[in-house]
């Protein structure tokens, strides 16, 4: 059996043949529109592998230590690629707004927001469908599953398969609830108020902190600083509560586990578990960046044109810069101490220091 050659190894030649539109010898523009467009959702294809390898190491019962940093690798190519993503909006914006209508009205009703796969991103991480912007008052689902009545392929079949998985949501939070806290593993004996006694001298900290900080307010700018800042102050400590001291156990711990992590993120066990969090926190913020410039994208090729597939266009783009999947990341950095008011860390050799 002979060995594949290079174009024979990457399937080039049916690659190649895949950019003729819908008739056949497209213009120079409309190819470059194919061909960028083709792009990303080949990047999309490589998201949805890696996002899977690192929920699956996630989801399980157990996660070693020495598998997180596999982890924190495949999100963090997830985070090179859509890093890239976001500078390829540049190649698109090289095509001038009226060649683009040259040829715009042969892709209505076709239109991004089809991008199956960058829904199933979206579904993967654990986006709810609650939390989405509608479109022309219908979901993303429920308008791929409209529009491609008649596509051979059932995009909306793959969408539903997606959101019968684990999310990374879901995964994330049940290893964050696995977190020793103060030497103590859920499942030991007497978890529940070793955590509720961190959570308690916490916010007690918290409100010290508070405190510390209004009377060097007064101090340096005045007694008239008291009551301008008093309730600002009162309020963080009101939403480190809302946040710590939530009902649902599962929850109260998997944010304690997020609290603990971070607050002691030099101890030896941590430091693998504090890169992860980081990596998904700048795994949401490429997502937000790669969202924005999407939209300033189409704002200047079109204007605020309404979309191909009927949608409010750059509007309704905008709409979507809000989505957060993983809002209790970026919450907990309101409620950090500074290392010295920290509560006092125990069993200290269970994070591997002496």
């Amino acid at each position: 059996m002979s060995k594949p050659v290079y174009w024979d190894y990457l399937s080039l030649p049916g690659l190649l043949a895949q950019q003729d539109g819908l008739d056949g010898d497209p213009s120079p523009d409309e190819l470059h529109f194919i061909i960028v467009h083709q792009a990303f959702e080949l990047w999309f294809k490589l998201v949805l592998s890696q996002l899977r390898l690192a929920r699956n190491h996630l989801a399980a019962a157990h996660l070693p230590e020495e598998q997180v940093p596999f982890v924190v690798h495949h999100l963090g190519r997830v985070n090179v690629i859509l890093r890239h993503c976001v500078e390829q909006f540049a190649v698109m914006e090289t095509l001038p707004p009226q060649d683009f209508l040259e040829f715009r009205d042969k892709l209505t009703p076709a239109s991004g927001f089809q991008s199956f796969q960058l829904r199933e991103i979206e579904i993967l991480l654990g986006l709810k469908t609650e939390d989405r912007v509608a479109h022309g008052g219908v979901k993303p689902e429920g308008h791929i599953q409209s529009v491609g009545k008649d596509s051979p392929f059932d995009a909306h079949a793959r969408l539903q398969a997606t959101m019968q998985e684990v999310t990374l949501r879901d995964a994330l939070h049940a290893w964050l609830g696995r977190t020793p806290i103060q030497g103590s593993s859920a499942g030991d004996a007497g978890d529940e108020q070793v955590v509720d006694g961190f959570i308690a001298e916490y916010l007690g900290k918290v409100e010290a902190s508070g405190e510390a900080t209004l009377r060097g307010l007064v101090a340096a700018l005045g007694d008239s600083e008291r009551e301008r800042m008093a309730p600002r102050i009162k309020a963080g400590l009101e939403e480190a509560k809302k946040f710590l001291l939530v009902d649902d156990k599962a929850v109260r711990r998997a944010r304690a586990g997020l609290l603990f992590i971070e607050s002691y993120r030099e101890l030896p066990l941590l430091a693998w578990p504090r890169l992860l969090i980081d990596t998904v926190v700048e795994l949401e913020e490429q997502l937000l960046l790669f969202r924005n410039r999407h939209a300033r994208m189409v704002e200047r090729v079109i204007g605020r044109r309404i979309g191909t597939g009927g949608s409010s266009g750059v509007e309704y783009l905008d709409k979507t810069t809000a989505y957060r999947t993983f809002p209790e990341l970026w919450t907990v950095r309101s409620t950090l101490l500074p290392r010295n008011m920290l509560p006092a860390l125990q069993r200290r050799e269970r994070y591997g220091m002496e």
